[in-house]
């Protein structure tokens, strides 16, 4: 069989991805806003002290906790979807045997690690009073209780995404545990009325719907290799050369993963470490919508992932620029709206978690004009990455990580939060632009289509106004539906109604 006679329907892809892509970004945006939530729970229950040191703790608590993936999130993506591709399914169990043990092991030693190192880490952030140190310890051991939970939660529902199964993400990840988030630290703070609300209790509540969520991922991953199972013998040799191949491929991208989550999590440390762990709060909350817009991001290269992976792998480069610029487009439309109006009404809605948080405006305005360039380049970092170059996508993280710490620890002491925005803004520029660069010049490919162009056109245009006149909102939203309506066919919206069947 030819590699030529192994692609998908260009048509059938597309909307296979924006089936996927739409199911998971819903569910982004659902696991964004109970996100959001949270914060706000914590923030009103919570001084701003001990919020500190909560946004802190679960800080840490997801470095550590990407860490234990060993970068498996992208291996176990790109490995199924090769092997499919090629024609070598029998040895997908190899595959999956390859990437799972080695991340459990890690992942209990790296808890083990955290739990002792959690005074440390307490007494480094939160260093301004005895009691917030005390707190901040017991709810680092807390967290790190559910290290190898978290780990393995999301390397079980990468398997299903390698599979090309977005549902156990979306209801799993996205839909149950982000409810059972919310509902628990609801509960701690209604408790909190009655009684004085201390961070350990909250970051149980917050850690605690790891549990049965990995035990239903389990039995979803189970499913999905049960059904794709090939029954064929494996040699020892083809299974020893697969080990190594995957982690050759898998290894740079761990390091990759981990610098990935420092640029989004470090800056809440450091500034807890150089500022306090009030200006903490304040950054924690003015950036959580950056988390939402990554929430997108993240729920829509999900389901890109498995079929560029398997375009790139055939040579079918015509293929892969076309889910790499639809995607893009879609990304553009459903997240530049967001930014322009979170810098239109960032001096309003900051004020719901608090008047303190209110000075975080500046933030707010700094992040989202860097989301506006990182969104416009699409998932460039994810299209680097199956293209095989993950030393590439390596590099460009580490400089980035180097941009932003280098830029935290100049600007944090002068400004506080402000210095972190700018930091981490340039670090997404950076980010985004050196991969696109590479991508460009090694396969061809780029964001910039129909769509991706006529989606910023059409926010820009639409919601533009909004922020100098954000009553001008009540004009936007229903003109913005419309051009969408009206400019489909460039957007490649019809992708996501369902095809008639005879």
């Amino acid at each position: 069989m030819t590699a030529a006679t192994t692609r998908p329907d260009a048509g059938s892809g597309t909307r296979a991805t924006a089936r996927g892509g739409l199911a998971n970004m819903a569910g982004s945006v659902l696991a964004g806003g109970t996100g959001v939530a949270v914060t706000w729970i914590v923030a009103r229950a919570l001084g701003p002290e001990e919020a500190g040191a909560f946004f802190a703790a679960t800080a840490a608590f997801v470095l550590v906790g990407g860490l234990a993936k060993l970068g498996t999130n992208t291996g176990l993506v790109y490995w199924p979807a090769r092997l499919r591709a090629t024609g070598q399914d029998r040895l997908l169990g190899a595959c999956l045997r390859a990437g799972i043990p080695p991340v459990v092991v890690f992942s209990l030693i790296l808890a083990v690690v955290m739990w002792l190192a959690a005074p440390w880490i307490a007494q480094l952030t939160a260093h301004e009073t005895p009691h917030v140190v005390a707190h901040h310890t017991a709810g680092l051991r807390v967290l790190a209780v559910f290290v190898p939970l978290q780990a393995l939660t999301d390397v079980l529902l990468t398997v299903t995404r390698g599979y090309r199964s977005m549902r156990p993400t979306v209801l799993l990840d996205r839909v149950l545990r982000s409810g059972l988030q919310l509902l628990a630290v609801g509960a701690a703070g209604v408790a909190a009325m009655w009684a004085s609300a201390t961070l350990p209790v909250f970051a149980l509540a917050w850690a605690v719907p790891y549990l049965p969520v990995v035990v239903l991922a389990g039995f979803a991953a189970r499913r999905a290799y049960t059904a794709g199972r090939v029954s064929q013998q494996v040699h020892p040799g083809e299974r020893r050369r697969l080990r190594r191949d995957f982690w050759v491929f898998t290894a740079p991208r761990a390091v990759a993963a981990v610098a990935q989550l420092a640029l989004q999590r470090v800056d809440v440390l450091l500034v807890a470490a150089l500022s306090g762990l009030a200006p903490a709060a304040v950054y924690a909350v003015a950036g959580r919508f950056v988390v939402l817009i990554q929430f997108a991001n993240q729920g829509l290269s999900q389901s890109v992932q498995p079929r560029l992976a398997e375009a790139l792998s055939t040579g079918d480069t015509a293929g892969a620029k076309r889910l790499y610029q639809t995607a893009t487009g879609w990304l553009v439309l459903v997240t530049w709206p967001i930014c322009l109006l979170v810098m239109a009404f960032a001096p309003w809605y900051l004020r719901l978690f608090g008047e303190r948080y209110a000075t975080g405006v500046p933030v707010v305005l700094v992040l989202a004009a860097a989301m506006l360039v990182a969104t416009g380049c699409g998932m460039v970092d994810m299209v680097l990455a199956m293209a095989g170059r993950t030393s590439a996508n390596l590099g460009n993280v580490l400089v980035a990580l180097v941009v932003t710490v280098g830029l935290d620890v100049l600007l944090i002491p002068r400004w506080g939060a402000l210095g972190a925005a700018v930091g981490l803004a340039g670090a997404m520029v950076v980010n985004n632009l050196l991969p696109l660069a590479q991508v460009h010049h090694s396969t061809r490919l780029h964001p910039f289509g129909p769509g991706t162009r006529t989606a910023a056109l059409l926010a820009l245009a639409c919601f533009g106004p909004v922020i100098y006149s954000p009553a001008a909102a009540v004009l936007a939203v229903p003109a913005y539906a419309a051009g969408a309506w009206l400019l489909r066919e460039r957007l490649t919206l019809r992708a996501f109604i369902p095809r008639r069947t005879s």
